[in-house]
């Protein structure tokens, strides 16, 4: 496995003041063992715990974090599109501050890597989760990937590593949940590369989850009927991205003339 150049890791975080220091510890270690130039960024969404505290008591031992306080909330797409916004390094992993997954499975995703790999993305290799949300999980993501057309096999995986340069084409817009969907579906179309790894997910021991609500479920709904219009009918990300990808070979053309 060749070592990355650099990584920016971040973990949204709401009242995790359980998990987020054991996560971004074992982020850390694991940073260490695929590159040089690391940094980890936690985003605070208004949490009511210690969340904030223990994190300051890491930063003493570990000057590379950084932990971005939000004054009210901001909402998991919003905390997804602050940290890749917060970001400096050439690639990017996140995943969720509750440990559900394993930090130390980054290095996975790494392997998995090759030279024409724009993203990694980790899929459950069982979902470990109350019975009712584990059915509720694969019909959301079955009827997800069925509309959406998407390639890979688990777009509820948020366990994610990304080429910084993405986001240079590809703008978010999502405030909620939905922007797991938004996100895949707006990479694939805008032409990157997939690949994907098995990685583990495991039960909640701490917090709760703040998706499994009927209005947030409702919601979910309503916004999926949205974005199928939007990227599916209008193909709206299809055509940002063209023109991004033109404005880009544009602007080349003129600063070698």
């Amino acid at each position: 496995m060749d070592r990355l150049p650099s990584l920016s890791i971040f973990f949204p975080c709401y009242n995790d003041a359980g998990t987020i220091p054991t996560m971004v510890i074992r982020a850390a270690q694991t940073a260490r063992e695929i590159t040089d130039d690391f940094e980890i960024i936690v985003l605070d969404d208004g949490s009511h715990d210690d969340s904030v505290r223990v994190l300051e008591e890491v930063q003493c031992a570990l000057p590379q974090l950084r932990v971005i306080e939000h004054d009210r909330p901001w909402g998991y797409g919003g905390n997804l599109r602050a940290g890749i916004a917060a970001s400096t390094k050439e690639w990017i992993f996140y995943t969720d501050g509750d440990a559900q997954y394993d930090a130390r499975e980054l290095k996975l995703l790494a392997e998995a890597l090759r030279p024409d790999v724009d993203v990694v993305n980790g899929w459950k290799i069982k979902r470990r989760d109350p019975l009712h949300r584990i059915w509720i999980g694969l019909a959301y993501q079955y009827f997800v990937q069925v509309i959406f057309g998407l390639a890979i096999r688990d777009v509820d995986c948020d366990f994610r590593l990304m080429r910084r340069s993405i986001f240079d084409v590809v703008q978010l817009e999502g405030v909620h949940g939905e922007i797991t969907f938004e996100m895949v579906k707006k990479i694939q179309d805008a032409g990157f590369q997939f690949a994907e790894a098995p990685v583990h997910h495991y039960y909640r021991q701490y917090g709760e989850s703040q998706f499994f609500n009927f209005p947030r479920v409702a919601r979910t709904l309503r916004d999926l009927v949205s974005w199928w219009w939007r990227l599916v009918v209008k193909q709206e990300a299809r055509r940002k991205s063209q023109d991004a990808r033109r404005k880009a070979q544009d602007a080349g053309s003129r600063a070698k003339t």
